[in-house]
């Protein structure tokens, strides 16, 4: 290996460099004594990571003082955000503690610092040390946001300088950016920072893809560029001349985006025709803004024509991170429909630095919407029951969500996620309203409790004092509110029923001469395969353990190991783990040595060899074997990084593969004996199922076949794509139920 030189006066030359341009980015908010606060926070770092480098093997001190210029450029942070990025890492990697820091910069640094700090300490194996630390850095957004805008700061620069990394953390932190951390930049509305974190993932994740698609937007790049300027020209001459000062420009569609447009509609890139948006941003005083929006969307209306359906106002009802915005879809001069954003500058700022720029324009704003979604939060962490993961998913689910707004009986106002239903609408009122909620009237209309509520619908709740929390309302509740209230309720109840089994229990033990300690308590739990001795005295009350049961127990009592069931799971992951670890083997190759290592294909993704693949340590059925761009592999990866193998496939062919294959085309006669003769004359592949739809001449099917490898499939693709009549071919995973990490 090439040996490192090192020349430590270039390097001292180039740090000061980075942190001049680091005081330049944060100019306009420092003020008095600032400066001082900033040089003394950047010498504790340099001195705290003097020894230590990156992956790449720069100075460890760039990471940092990267971190501060993202928080002061791109999200717009104060003076205060600065020395904390600055010194985000010195109590986890250095000898530095919480203490030092708060006798040096005070107790609101050491706090924030705090919650950037990972939690050390031991989980157990249901639980996950990533959705932990999460847990951790929420706690302190309630009392701070600075901690999570910091942390996506942070995450950023690592996404930015990831090439150095081994393949498999690459995929660990792009499947944990994707499934949390760019719902929470777009939640806080950070939309630049969520495109640019989104695509880096995907870079990663998706790597020929995303090449692909980048290839093809720079191919076209000249062309959009000319189509753009002439779409400009009138609207800005017809701006002008109503005395309307707008900057106009076209913005390009996220990498990210283009492909999930693919995916959803299932088109290939050329069909996709809004890859830009066009961009309107109006210099207008604060009391003419919403009239100077409505004006530029008339002139624009009448300039090209627009699509009634895809008008969004969010500048008369902003969402809930603060976003406001006119957003329409017109026709362009070439027969192209084309989305145009209008805003004004102040508008323009909240989008762009989310928020950070909501502080700065709180005063003059009456809407607090972001203020509710912290309160929210504060909500759901109070929840002392539920564990780090379920919170986690009850999190996420509100991330991503559109808003709709309902009115009560009397008018007032309440956002709710998009397909929220009338039960949810009950617990935003409140817990007690929710959990006695028998029905609701939506316009003056009695509905069930799971009706989905629309947009501007007015919803009035309906109670009885006799109603309870049940279990199927956790299935059409969407709110992390909801969902968290009828959990607590349902274990409250079960633990009143429970009481009950408990006497019961202690009875029927005592009838059957066996002592009513916590060692049999938990023998029976095992006995039984329960997960808790909670469970036990449930199903005792309910009566599904009855006194035979416990005489068969009490016949094959000297079998049972005195052993708790999490102490055996963990004794079988880490066999499987020392098996794949062993010696001259730290890649689990899939092909070979089958009777060695227990593993599985897993049925949500199909892998095939030459698949990009990773193995999923389960605790029941060894280990699953999963393609990198599975649906379920960022939420595994994300939650579950200590459980995950890094796999590939080894050169062999004699195993058949299944696989399913999506064809549309139009409909002609023989075109399914053309289709079967390719795939089984031709190819000679099996197939195992095929499903044909025709519809007003247009032809679409499925077909699942056995293949040996991808370049088997892709061949097989290529050749029946050249079939007279098929428009289409794609490869898509099976419909299987989403894995759970057992």
């Amino acid at each position: 290996m090439k040996e490192l030189v090192i020349d430590l006066e270039t390097e001292k030359n180039e740090i000061l460099r980075r942190y001049r341009g680091l005081l330049r980015a944060c100019k306009s908010t420092l003020q008095k004594g600032d400066k001082r606060m900033i040089r003394k926070a950047f010498e504790m770092a340099l001195e705290s990571h003097k020894d230590m480098r990156r992956k790449s093997g720069e100075p460890y001190i760039y990471h940092p003082i990267a971190v501060a210029k993202i928080a002061a450029e791109e999200i717009g942070l104060g003076t205060t955000s600065i020395v904390c990025a600055l010194l985000h890492d010195v109590v986890e990697d250095t000898e530095v503690t919480l203490e030092d820091i708060e006798r040096e910069f005070g107790k609101k640094v050491a706090k924030i610092i705090d919650g950037l700090t990972k939690i050390s300490g031991v989980f157990d194996t249901n639980s996950s040390l990533q959705a932990e630390n999460f847990r951790k850095m929420l706690l302190t957004l309630a009392d701070d946001v600075r901690v999570i805008l910091i942390k996506l700061a942070d995450r950023l620069h690592n996404m930015r300088t990831m090439e150095f990394m081994p393949r498999d953390k690459q995929l660990k932190l792009s499947s944990e950016t994707v499934y949390l951390y760019a719902p929470l930049a777009h939640r806080l509305g950070l939309y630049t920072i969520k495109s640019e974190l989104e695509d880096l993932s995907m870079k990663y994740m998706e790597r020929e893809t995303y090449q692909f698609i980048k290839n093809k937007l720079n191919e076209k790049k000249a062309e959009r560029e000319r189509f753009i300027a002439d779409f400009i020209s009138p609207i800005k001459r017809t701006l002008e001349s109503q005395g309307l000062h707008a900057d106009i420009f076209g913005r390009p569609k996220s990498i990210h985006s283009i492909w999930n447009k693919m995916k959803k509609k299932a088109i290939p890139f050329e069909e996709v025709y809004d890859l830009f948006a066009i961009r309107i941003i109006l210099d207008s005083l604060p009391e003419q803004e919403k009239s100077d929006c409505w004006k530029a969307y008339s002139i624009i209306t009448d300039q090209y024509r627009p699509n009634p359906d895809r008008l969004r106002d969010w500048v008369s009802s902003p969402k809930v991170n603060g976003y406001e915005s006119l957003h329409t879809t017109v026709m362009g001069p070439r027969g192209q429909w084309v989305e145009v954003q209008i805003r004004t500058t102040r508008m323009n700022e909240i989008a762009e630095k989310g928020f950070a720029a909501h502080w700065k324009y709180k005063e003059a704003s009456n809407d607090s919407g972001l203020d509710q979604w912290v309160h929210k939060i504060r909500e759901m962490l109070k929840n002392p029951d539920s564990n780090a993961l379920e919170f986690l998913d009850d999190f996420k689910m509100n991330l991503f969500a559109d808003e709709i707004f309902i009115f009560t009986p009397k008018g007032a106002l309440i956002q709710l996620p998009f397909n929220a239903t009338a039960l949810d609408f009950a617990f935003e009122i409140h817990s007690d309203v929710g959990a006695s909620c028998i029905g609701a009237k939506v316009n003056h209309k009695l509905v069930p409790l799971n009706t989905k509520l629309q947009n501007g619908d007015q919803v009035e709740i309906i109670t009885s004092s006799k109603q309870t929390p049940k279990e199927d309302w956790l299935s059409f509740v969407v709110t992390a509110k909801a969902k968290s209230k009828i959990k607590s309720a349902l274990k409250e109840e079960k633990r009143k029923i429970a009481e009950d089994g408990k006497e019961i229990l202690e009875r029927k033990l005592k009838s059957l001469k066996i002592t009513y300690n916590s060692e049999n308590i938990q023998k029976l739990s095992y006995y039984f395969k329960l997960s808790s001795t909670q469970d036990l005295f449930f199903n005792v009350a309910k009566g599904l353990i009855d006194l035979r049961d416990l005489k068969e127990y009490l016949a094959t009592e000297k079998q049972v190991e005195n052993k708790p069931q999490e102490r055996i799971d963990q004794d079988q992951v880490k066999n499987l783990i020392r098996n794949i670890k062993a010696k001259d083997s730290d890649m689990l190759l899939i092909g070979e040595d089958m009777q060695k290592i227990d593993y599985k294909l897993a049925t949500c993704c199909n892998p095939i060899p030459g698949d990009d693949v990773f193995g999923f340590i389960t605790v029941n059925e060894g280990i699953k074997i999963h393609r990198t761009n599975c649906p379920n592999a960022a939420k595994l990866m994300a939650n579950y990084g200590y459980r995950i193998v890094k796999a590939r496939w080894t050169n062999q062919h004699e195993l058949a593969f299944l696989t399913g294959l999506r064809i549309t085309g139009i409909d002609d006669v023989g075109l399914i004996n053309k289709l079967t003769t390719v795939i089984s004359h031709d190819f000679k592949v099996n197939m195992r199922s095929i499903t044909v739809d025709s519809d007003n001449g247009i032809f679409e099917g499925t077909i699942m076949v056995y293949v040996n490898d991808t370049e088997h499939l892709d061949n097989l693709i290529k050749r029946l794509k050249q079939v007279k009549g098929v428009t289409g071919v794609t490869r898509f995973d099976s419909a299987a139920p989403v894995e759970k990490a057992s």
